[in-house]
């Protein structure tokens, strides 16, 4: 009996025993089974359950855990076990949670919601090498590599912000005003917004933060602040569970009215759409703004997900947001990475933190925490896993970035919204889902951007032009040069406006133009004394002293990279001017027109198509034979005799004609030009400098005189590179006209360089005394300066076109500057004289005629002399009694002489002998062949 009492208590204590190992087996999830995959593996969700992502995350997350466990062809028999933690909207407490689901021996952890959370996890989940796939901290920093185990499985606001920026650049809107919640995740946000708005000439003008579930009032007093200023673009970035109070307060304040634009983020649409309608008091604050949100692109996974939540548990949603389906993608991703990790490994291990085990006594409960042996490589899979989910395609970049991000552009009205078009980060923005354009070439060029119209806040449809005038009681303040010279331009004046004159009147017309009223002030630039730095003038207007500058301020390279001009009103170009003497008729003034080369070659083609002409008709025409002494007068009265079209001679062969018809032509135009230049030089007023132009000016020593405050200065300085000593700056008319009048040797100077108007305007008050020498030399104008990025800038150069286009601007321009016009440039008897550049073309025609025809003349010269002295040679040999030799030096002799005689012997007597003696030739021959007759 002893013996099986003992024998009992083994039994018992054995499966005690068994039942303790069970039981610790059971309650370690994460151990090996029979086989190499545990039986459970734990994997932790951090979000906030009472929040309007963690309200549609929390179902989502647990379906998705349901799926995968029911699956029998993912994980294959290894079970997913959820432990969820409520951070519950605290950064304390969320950190606390994860530090507790930490401790559990997790192998992942889905979440957090929040980016100042995921900040502080990240450092624990490296140290851990758990890998941490949130679904919804969108932080563009949280990308770094100081996180390597944070992967993000929803879309970065990186891409968000960009996408904004594009939305801004589109509407043609310069300036923004970013109101955001001031944690890490807006203000991360908003800095990325920055550098995007950068990239497309715009920038944010006003940077308004408020504190995380801070009063309302912060809200008011932070509205109101904005309201004042002069952007009318508004970016909400805030979050979703306290971003309808910002609507709130600013349908309160009037400022969802016409004229303004509001932006919102994503966190908009994830709380409108978690519902099935959009409650009317919640309509009615949001009416005409545009929000993003994640696209996500239809499929069948998608709608069996939508048909499945409405019998889903825990669900206190009517319908879901698309971070739910993030969500739920993550715990499939999670699984997928898991089950090709079984495959590879025996099992999962755990090992103590070095770094911890060290650690006192007074963090020892900081112990629990242990390190995953299979960390890294769990997280390799998961960065190169590449599966179709609810939301698309999920595959991460090199930058851990989910592919192909998108978001739907979406425009609030009436009780739900619209959608207007899409953005990607492959096309830009596009009425086309980005899913379709994937397969075609990418393009985001401006002309392929594209959306559907927009109903805007006040229900009106036409583009908000994104600003007003502040509304602080401040007018624009307008600086206006102080001139002491050429007051018509400008200059101060004692009526209302305090000055007038051509460029004042220029800008009250082109503001009468605008839709808008642009309150303004006038406020004299200088002492009046001498004529401003216009150069001062526009570095004070970028250092924000003035809003603009409205005068005679001439648009430079300089000046346009400090601050933004309107389109020019008036032209401009630096000119010389320079005293000018009338030039006297000479008797040798018929020698003018032409250059002394081009009479010198003019000359010797009249004696060379004479010569020419002589050649090629001595043999045929008998007005080109006699005596040589007729024969060299014909050529010379020949010659000359065509320049009037008198010749007596006529030309009978085809390649006399041929030169002479060219010559004739080319004397026709030669007559034609000396007749035209030698009436302009004898009927027009002839007007002589010493100084051509800038060149000459440039290559002499004399001074030079400029106007007082004029960039000619510093042009004739930096980019000519003029001696500074050379340069006499002149302060009024009457020291323009002393300084030229003494000229460079009695103390004056020798030319002024100054704009064309003011020029236009000395040269009609001096009665035309001086003149323009030589070109206008730069290309300007004049145009009103505005700081960079003014808007205002803009819309006044479409104000001034149509000045232009309707005749208002040259009526402004005949009231002020219209004067008795002088002659503006000097015409020198050298500019009007003729040279062989001219007319190289005609005489290269006429010369390549003369040595073709010559070289045809000769070619048949040569044919006719070879036969004729076969002919001769042949009937010398026949009747020759006793041949007497030459000497061999008298051959070539005796043969030039023949050539010769040859040459000026009548071609038809040449002919003729030549067929005469062929003719006998074949007589003899036919005798010689026939023989006597017996």
């Amino acid at each position: 009996m002893k013996a099986c009492v003992h024998k009992m208590k083994i039994l018992i204590f054995l499966i005690s025993f068994m039942w303790v190992i069970l039981g610790v087996f059971g309650a370690n999830g994460n151990s090996s089974g029979g086989s190499n995959r545990p039986t459970n593996v734990n994997f932790g969700a951090l979000f906030t359950y009472n929040s309007v992502i963690g309200r549609s995350a929390m179902p989502a997350i647990l379906a998705a855990v349901e799926d995968v466990n029911s699956d029998t062809t993912i994980l294959k028999g290894t079970k997913l076990n959820l432990i969820m933690q409520d951070t519950n909207c605290s950064g304390f407490v969320g950190t606390i949670e994860a530090m507790q689901l930490m401790g559990r021996e997790v192998v992942a952890a889905i979440g957090p919601q929040s980016s100042g959370i995921a900040h502080v996890i990240s450092h624990v989940v490296n140290e851990l090498h758990v890998p941490l796939l949130s679904f919804g901290a969108t932080d563009p920093t949280l990308s770094a590599l100081q996180y390597p185990y944070f992967l993000r499985t929803t879309t970065s606001d990186y891409f968000q912000m960009y996408a904004i920026a594009d939305l801004v650049s589109y509407f043609g809107w310069r300036e923004v005003v970013a109101i955001f919640v001031d944690d890490d995740y807006g203000r991360n946000g908003i800095s990325i917004l920055g550098d995007a708005l950068a990239k497309k000439r715009a920038k944010i003008s006003y940077k308004a933060a408020f504190t995380p579930g801070g009063p309302e009032s912060d809200i008011d007093n932070l509205l109101v602040g904005v309201n004042l200023l002069e952007s009318r673009v508004f970016i909400v970035h805030v979050n979703p569970d306290s971003g309808l109070n910002i609507f709130s307060t600013a349908k309160r304040l009037g400022m969802m009215s016409a004229s303004y634009v509001w932006i919102a983020t994503d966190w908009l649409p994830s709380l409108l759409d978690s519902s099935d309608t959009i409650e009317p008091n919640t309509a009615d604050l949001i009416q005409g703004v545009i929000a993003l949100r994640h696209h996500t692109p239809d499929s069948d996974l998608k709608t069996r997900f939508s048909s499945k939540w409405e019998n889903l548990k825990n669900k206190e949603t009517v319908k879901f947001n698309s971070y739910a389906l993030y969500a739920y993608d993550s715990v499939w991703l999670l699984a997928r990475a898991l089950d090709v990790l079984f495959d590879s490994i025996d099992a999962i291990t755990f090992s103590a933190d070095p770094k911890l085990r060290d650690m006192n006594e007074s963090v020892l409960h900081f112990q629990s925490l242990r390190i995953f042996d299979q960390g890294p490589k769990l997280l390799q899979i998961l960065t190169s896993t590449n599966f179709t989910g609810l939301t698309g395609q999920i595959q991460f970049d090199s930058e851990k970035n989910l592919i192909h991000p998108a978001y739907d552009i979406l425009n609030i009205g009436g009780s739900g919204s619209r959608r207007l078009g899409y953005w990607s980060n492959y096309s830009g923005l596009s009425t086309v889902p980005p899913d379709t354009l994937y397969t075609k070439p990418p393009n985001t060029s401006a002309s392929s951007q594209n959306l559907y119209s927009v109903i805007w806040p006040g229900e009106t449809t036409k583009i908000p032009k994104g600003w007003v005038f502040p509304n602080n009681g401040k007018p624009l303040r307008i600086a206006v040069p102080y001139r002491v010279t050429y007051l018509d331009v400008v200059t101060k004046d004692k009526g209302p406006l305090g000055v007038k004159g051509y460029c004042i009147d220029v800008f009250e017309a082109a503001v009468a133009l605008l839709p808008y009223a642009v309150p303004h002030q006038y406020i004299l630039y200088g002492d009046g004394q001498r004529n401003p730095s216009f150069n001062n003038l526009v570095s004070e207007v970028a250092e924000n002293k003035y809003d603009a500058a409205v005068g005679d301020v001439t648009i430079t390279t300089s000046r346009t990279r400090i601050v933004d001009f309107t389109q020019p009103f008036m032209d401009s170009g630096l000119v010389v001017v320079a005293p000018v003497k009338e030039t006297k008729s000479s008797p040798w003034a018929f020698l003018k027109p032409f250059t002394w080369q081009m009479w010198g070659v003019t000359g010797i083609f009249f004696l060379l198509v004479g010569a020419v002409v002589w050649i090629l008709e001595h043999r045929t025409n008998t007005e080109f034979r006699g005596s040589p002494r007729q024969q060299l007068i014909t050529i010379f009265w020949f010659s000359f005799s065509t320049m009037f079209f008198s010749h007596r001679e006529n030309t009978v062969s085809a390649l006399g004609r041929f030169v002479l018809l060219l010559w004739l032509f080319v004397v026709l135009i030669i007559n034609s030009s000396y007749t035209a230049s030698l009436t302009s030089i004898l009927t027009v007023q002839q007007l002589t400098s010493r100084i051509q132009g800038i060149d000459t000016l440039i290559s002499s020593s004399d001074p030079i005189g400029v106007q007082d405050g004029s960039f000619a200065y510093n042009y004739l300085r930096d980019e000519l590179s003029i001696a500074e000593s050379r340069l006499r700056v002149l302060k009024t008319q009457d020291e323009y006209v002393n300084a030229l009048q003494r000229g460079p040797n009695g103390g004056g100077v020798a030319a002024i360089v100054d704009e064309l108007p003011y020029i236009e305007l000395f040269l009609a008050s001096t009665k035309c005394q001086f003149s323009i020498v030589g070109r206008e030399f730069t290309k300007s104008g004049w145009g009103f300066a505005f700081q960079r990025d003014s808007p205002l800038a803009i819309d006044l150069s479409t104000a001034i076109l149509q000045l232009s286009e309707n005749g208002e601007l040259q009526r402004i321009h005949d009231k002020w500057l219209n004067r008795n016009a002088c002659s503006n440039q000097m015409n020198p008897i050298d500019a009007s004289r003729l040279s062989l550049n001219s007319f190289w073309g005609l005489f290269l025609i006429c010369g390549v005629a003369c040595f073709l025809a010559l070289t045809v003349f000769f070619f048949r010269v040569c044919w006719q002399y070879s036969r004729y002295h076969a002919e001769v040679n042949e009937h010398d040999i026949e009747h020759a009694e006793t041949p007497q030799p030459s000497k061999r030096s008298m051959r070539p002799t005796k043969s030039f002489k023949d050539i010769m005689v040859f040459v000026d012997k009548k071609e038809d007597e040449i002919m003729e002998k030549i067929r005469r003696k062929s003719g006998d030739s074949k007589r003899q021959h036919g005798q010689v062949f026939d023989g006597p007759s017996s």
